[in-house]
C-alpha cells in the first residue's frame, strides 16, 4: 500500500542515513531487502520469467540489482547483470551485493553487445537511482536507449534511471518502467510532471526500518486522491435546504464562449452548491437555461450591474469562456473589489498576469488574497510568473509554491499529476505570517483523457461548490481535485480514455460528492 508522505531524494537519504547510524541497521542489510523486494514483485507480476537481466550502477541503486539477480540465481532462474560501472571500483555495501550476486552465480557482462537481448523476459533497471544530478552520461544514456527499444517488461529499483526524484523530470533520457519499487521513502517526483510516463505502477517497501525513523525527517508533501480525502463529504442534515449550501456566482462568457459558463455552473450544482447563478451576455441565456433550466442566468453589461450579483453570492467563479475585451476587464474588476471567497480561472488568470485589471475607477484591484483558489495549467501559470511553460515542468512544486506567495490563497497547477499548493497549517492561520509556509498535495488520480477542452471550466464549477458548502479554500482544492479527477477515471474505466467529454464528468460529479454510494 502506498504511502501518504511524500519525500524528496535529500529526505529519503536522510532517512536512510537515522535508519544506519541511529537504528543500528547495517547498510548492506537494506540493500538486500531492497534486493528481496524486487525480486519478489518481478516474480509477482512475470510468474513465468525464467531469464532476466539486470543493469547495475555503480552505487546502492545497483547493489539492489545485484542482490535482486542473486536471488533470481538461487530461485533457479537465469540470471545476468550488465556491469555499467567496472567492478573494481564499486565500494562499499555495493562492492559487497556485486561479490555475493557473483557467488550466487550471476553471469556477468560489461556490455550489452555481449548478450542475445531478445533471449531476456525482464529488465531490472538498477543503473542510477535518485543520486543523479544532472543529465544523464552518454555511457548510461546509451544503455538507457538499448533497454527502451527492447520489446520486454522492465522493473526499476528505486525510481526510473533519468527522471529526478525531486521534480519528475526526465534528465536527458529515462528508462519505461512497467513497475517501480520505492523503498523507505515515496519520492514526491514519482507522481507529477514525465514521471508517471516513465514509472509505471508504483510499489511502496519500507524495508522493514523501525516507524520511528520517519519522525525524524519532516515533509511538507503528501499524495492525495478521492479514496484519501473522500471521507470529508458527510451526508446531509434531513432538514437541509438551499440556503445551506450556499449561491456561487459564475462570470464569465464573452461572446462565442457562452459554454464555458454553461460547464461550469452545471457542475457547480453537481457537486451540490444550493444555488448557481450566471452572469454573462444576453446572447447565451436561452442555450444556458435550455441546458440547464435550474440555474439562474443574468444578461450583464457593465460592472454596476454586477455588484447587486455579487452581493447576493456567497462564492464567485470567474474566468471560464471570459475573454480578454473591455467587457471581461470590467467584469473581473469588479470582482476583485469583493471580499467574497473566489476561483480564478482560464482568461481570469490571463487578465490577472497581464496587469489589465489591476486599475480601475482609481481604485488598485487586489492582485493577491487569501480566500480564492487559482487554477493554471502550465501555460497559465508561466504567464503568471513571467516565466516559460518548460521552467513550470522543470519543477512543478516550485512554480505552485511561487504562485502561492505571489498571489495568496491555494493554487491548483493543474496537469499529470496536479499539485495543490496551500498553507501549511490553515487551520491555524491566525498564527501564521500572511505568507505562511506552503504544503504541496499531489493529486494520483486522473487520466490522460481529461486534455481536452472544458475540463477546466468543470474543475471550477466543483471547487466553487464545495467552497459553498463551508470548505475553505485549501480543503476544496483538495478535494475538488480528486472529485474531479476520480470521476473522469471512473468512466476512462468503462469506456476508455480517447473521446472522454468534460460534460461527461459533469454527470459523474453526483455519484461521487456522496461517497456512502460508492461503498453499496
Amino acid at each position: 500500500m502506498l504511502s501518504a508522505a511524500l519525500y524528496t531524494t535529500q529526505q529519503v537519504r536522510e532517512l536512510d542515513r537515522v535508519a544506519i547510524e541511529d537504528h543500528g541497521i547495517p547498510g548492506l542489510a537494506l540493500m538486500k531487502l531492497a534486493g528481496k523486494a524486487l525480486f519478489r514483485e518481478l516474480l509477482r507480476r512475470w510468474p513465468n520469467t525464467s531469464k532476466l537481466l539486470a543493469c547495475c550502477g555503480g552505487g546502492n541503486n545497483g547493489g539492489d540489482g545485484y542482490i535482486a539477480a542473486g536471488l533470481a540465481c538461487q530461485h533457479g532462474l537465469a540470471a545476468t547483470a550488465v556491469a555499467l560501472t567496472e567492478p573494481s571500483k564499486l565500494e562499499g555495501d555495493a562492492k559487497g551485493a556485486y561479490d555475493w550476486a557473483l557467488s550466487q552465480g550471476v553471469v556477468i557482462c560489461h556490455s550489452f553487445s555481449d548478450l542475445k537481448l531478445g533471449d531476456f523476459h525482464v529488465i531490472i533497471d538498477a543503473m542510477l537511482g535518485t543520486g543523479l544530478s544532472g543529465d544523464v552520461r552518454e555511457d548510461y544514456a546509451k544503455a538507457i536507449a538499448v533497454i527502451n527499444s527492447m520489446v520486454v517488461s522492465v522493473i526499476a529499483a528505486d525510481i526510473p534511471s533519468g527522471i529526478c526524484g525531486n521534480t519528475g523530470t526526465v534528465l536527458g533520457c529515462a528508462v519505461r518502467a512497467d513497475a517501480t519499487v520505492s523503498f523507505i521513502g515515496l519520492k514526491q517526483g514519482l507522481f507529477t510532471g514525465a514521471a508517471p510516463d516513465y514509472v509505471g505502477d508504483v510499489i511502496f517497501n519500507d524495508l522493514q526500518v523501525p516507524a520511528a525513523i520517519y519522525a525524524s525527517v519532516s515533509t511538507q508533501v503528501e499524495r492525495i486522491n478521492y479514496q484519501r480525502v473522500k471521507g470529508v463529504l458527510k451526508p446531509r442534515a434531513k432538514d437541509s435546504h438551499k440556503g445551506r449550501f450556499g449561491h456561487v456566482l459564475v462570470i464569465g462568457g464573452d461572446h462565442g464562449m457562452g459554454g464555458a459558463v454553461a460547464m461550469t455552473a452545471e457542475a457547480a450544482l453537481r457537486t451540490g452548491a444550493g444555488m448557481v447563478t450566471v452572469a454573462t451576455h444576453a446572447e447565451h441565456i436561452p442555450h444556458i437555461l435550455c441546458r440547464t433550466p435550474e440555474v439562474m442566468v443574468r444578461a450583464v453589461k457593465t460592472g454596476d450591474q454586477l455588484e447587486e450579483l455579487l452581493n447576493k453570492a456567497s462564492v464567485v467563479v470567474i474566468g471560464p469562456g471570459l475573454g480578454s475585451s473591455p467587457w471581461s476587464q470590467q467584469m473581473l474588476w469588479f470582482a476583485s473589489q469583493s471580499d467574497k471567497p473566489m476561483v480564478l480561472d482560464a482568461d481570469a488568470l490571463n487578465l490577472l498576469s497581464s496587469g489589465d485589471i489591476l486599475v480601475g475607477s482609481g481604485v488598485v484591484a487586489k492582485a493577491k488574497r487569501n480566500n480564492w483558489v487559482l487554477t493554471p495549467h502550465p501555460g497559465e501559470a508561466s504567464r503568471l510568473l513571467g516565466d516559460s511553460i518548460t521552467q513550470i515542468q522543470q519543477d512543478r512544486f516550485q512554480a505552485a509554491a511561487a504562485l502561492r506567495e505571489k498571489y495568496g490563497g491555494s493554487v491548483v497547477l493543474k496537469g499529470s499529476g496536479s499539485i495543490i499548493a496551500s498553507n501549511i497549517e490553515a487551520v491555524e492561520a491566525e498564527t501564521k505570517t500572511e505568507e505562511g509556509l506552503t504544503r504541496w498535495s499531489v493529486c494520483t488520480d486522473g487520466n490522460p483523457g481529461m486534455a481536452t477542452a472544458g475540463m477546466g471550466d468543470v474543475l471550477s464549477g466543483v471547487i466553487g461548490a464545495l467552497m459553498a458548502q463551508g470548505l475553505n479554500v485549501d480543503e476544496a482544492a483538495k478535494i475538488g481535485v480528486c472529485v474531479h479527477s476520480a470521476a473522469a477515471d471512473v468512466i476512462a474505466s468503462k469506456r476508455g480514455e480517447r473521446g472522454l467529454m468534460a460534460t461527461d464528468v459533469i454527470n459523474k460529479l453526483p455519484r461521487m460528492v456522496n461517497p456512502v454510494l460508492n461503498n453499496r
